[in-house]
């Protein structure tokens, strides 16, 4: 491919979503809109045991199988959304798989665009669970 070409070629951009917690990690590619699902793989799809289901192996191996699906939809550019559980009870950094996913999608040939974290956080909401009470000594 010349380097005109790779200029000048049509920017098809989709959204990914990658929720990668302690536990699983899931890669959702949408339309720009965010309203059309085109593509989704888990770190549940891609493995056996359960505990494997949030490491970096089988997070690439979603990542992979998601760009394949989003590929065949014509879109060549993504703007990433990171998330982790978060909330008020959850972990707010995100799970082992995520910078693996990130890596994949970039090595699969996508122009990467922005990349935000979209973690909930909380506005002082519930109570803590197993918050300590009394004096700490």
């Amino acid at each position: 491919m010349r380097r005109e070409d790779r200029t000048t070629r049509e920017l098809k951009w989709g959204i990914a979503h990658l929720y990668s917690s302690y536990n699983n990690t899931i890669v959702h590619i949408t339309d720009i809109t965010g309203a059309e699902t085109i593509a989704k793989a888990s770190g549940g799809m891609v493995v056996k045991t359960d505990r494997l289901e949030s490491s970096p192996t089988a997070a690439m191996a979603a990542a992979k199988i998601a760009a394949e699906q989003a590929k065949d939809h014509g879109i060549n550019a993504l703007h990433i959304r990171i998330r982790a559980p978060g909330g008020h009870n959850g972990p707010s950094s995100p799970g082992p798989g995520a910078q693996s996913a990130i890596r994949t999608l970039s090595r699969a040939g996508f122009k990467i665009g922005t990349i935000e974290d979209v973690t909930p956080v909380p506005s002082d909401g519930c109570r803590k669970k197993h918050f300590r009470r009394g004096r700490r000594v």
